[in-house]
């Protein structure tokens, strides 16, 4: 049986990567995409790297801000490999700042990278999803998405348009044989939250109910269970994987 391809945005940061590692165990394909501000290098020694351990993922270079960026990434796996089945849409930036002192720049740069992209990535895999009748779009999101975070509208506001896109569009595909649902971590213990200061650091940890910080792999083992054709009564859903920090 031919494998089936994941292509995960943002592939090669912190829960990307065990993302791709997971999927890779699950037997698909696995091409990450990447864009670096242009440089290939970071890429291509995180390629290196997978490899060591046992990893075959490829790259897939584009500007998930830009359509045509977007197009000539698709366009590329689909030459390469064939049509993406699973496409998880985990790029994203953060810009934060308070709205008094917000300027367009900071807005645009964050609802375009976190939220527009996935619309581009999105529309541009799921022609060929339909065709097939099978797919899965998993959209990552944040806990910020749900409850607000000061500090960053810009980021909750495109992190909880993504839940809104996932209900949409998961309405419009559900007899397709598609699925399309939402992740949103709590607080991942990647180098961004380690490289915080440990003051700092603990009060976060104390405010979450299980006692620990979440690790990349809690959150690849739902996109894991998600892509699977096992998971294809649960569509339009969010999965909070937070540790207890938010229920509701």
């Amino acid at each position: 049986m031919t494998k089936r391809i994941a292509l995960v945005t943002g592939g090669t940061g912190g829960i990307g990567t065990s993302i791709c590692k997971t999927l890779h165990d699950d037997g698909y394909q696995v091409v990450a995409g990447y864009y670096h501000g242009g440089s290939h290098d970071k890429a291509q020694q995180w390629q290196e790297q997978m490899k060591a351990d046992g990893y075959e993922v490829a790259l897939a270079f584009g500007n998930i801000r830009d359509w045509e960026s977007c197009e000539a990434c698709v366009e590329g796996v689909r030459k390469d490999f064939g049509t993406v089945d699973v496409l998880v849409n985990n790029g994203g930036i953060t810009r934060d700042t308070t709205l008094k002192r917000m300027n367009p720049d900071q807005w645009h740069d964050v609802i375009e990278t976190n939220l527009t992209s996935v619309f581009y990535m999105t529309r541009l895999v799921i022609n060929d999803m339909l065709e097939k009748k099978w797919g899965r779009i998993i959209n990552i999101s944040s806990i910020n998405g749900e409850k607000g975070q000061f500090g960053q509208a810009n980021y909750s506001a495109a992190k909880a348009g993504m839940y809104g896109f996932t209900k949409a569009v998961a309405q419009e595909v559900a007899n397709k044989g598609i699925t399309v649902n939402t992740v949103s971590p709590g607080y991942i213990a990647t180098s961004m939250i380690m490289e915080v200061p440990e003051e700092i650091r603990e009060q976060i940890r104390a405010g979450i109910p299980v006692g620990r910080f979440g690790t990349p792999e809690d959150i690849s083992r739902v996109v894991s269970f998600l892509a699977a054709d096992a998971a294809g009564f649960i569509t339009g859903a969010n999965i909070s994987a937070n540790g207890g920090q938010y229920m509701h």
